[in-house]
């Protein structure tokens, strides 16, 4: 398996992963245009959004998408690991660990001392994982869309 960060040649593929992550998180129809704006921000050295890909025998198994902000709790920049998806097929065999794994060697390497993520609260298999590795803080997400 093979951990890299995305390029333009990705691009059917890697869609057919983002599709399927936003329909696990019950976003099915997810904007085209919000897509195509996502896709671009990969590849736009003005954009602090990065996104790596697990590949397999030349298929795309993975993704990671993750941000660099700044925070009032830290000097140092914030790493948001934003989204992360295994296709089902692949999952169980560690290329989960490894995808945070690498967005945790982008953050030390940007100088980042902090990698965090959120999820659903009923994602038990991932948050299996997640209680390995990091450390739950006990906070609730709110969110609010404004018009």
């Amino acid at each position: 398996m093979n951990l890299r960060p995305v390029t333009k040649a990705d691009e059917q593929q890697w869609q057919g992963l983002w599709q399927k992550y936003n329909c696990f998180y019950d976003r099915p129809f997810f904007s085209p245009e919000i897509t195509q704006v996502t896709w671009a921000r990969f590849f736009d050295d003005a954009e602090p959004m990065y996104a790596l890909v697990a590949e397999q025998h030349g298929q795309l198994v993975g993704l990671a998408h993750y941000l660099f902000h700044r925070s009032t709790t830290r000097i140092e920049l914030s790493c948001y690991l934003q989204d992360l998806y295994v296709s089902e097929a692949s999952r169980g065999h560690g290329i989960g660990r490894q995808l945070i794994e690498a967005v945790d060697q982008m953050a030390k390497a940007a100088g980042t001392k902090r990698v965090y993520w959120q999820t659903k609260e009923d994602n038990h298999a991932a948050r299996k994982l997640y209680d390995k590795i990091a450390k739950h803080l006990g906070f609730i997400v709110y969110s609010q869309d404004l018009e």
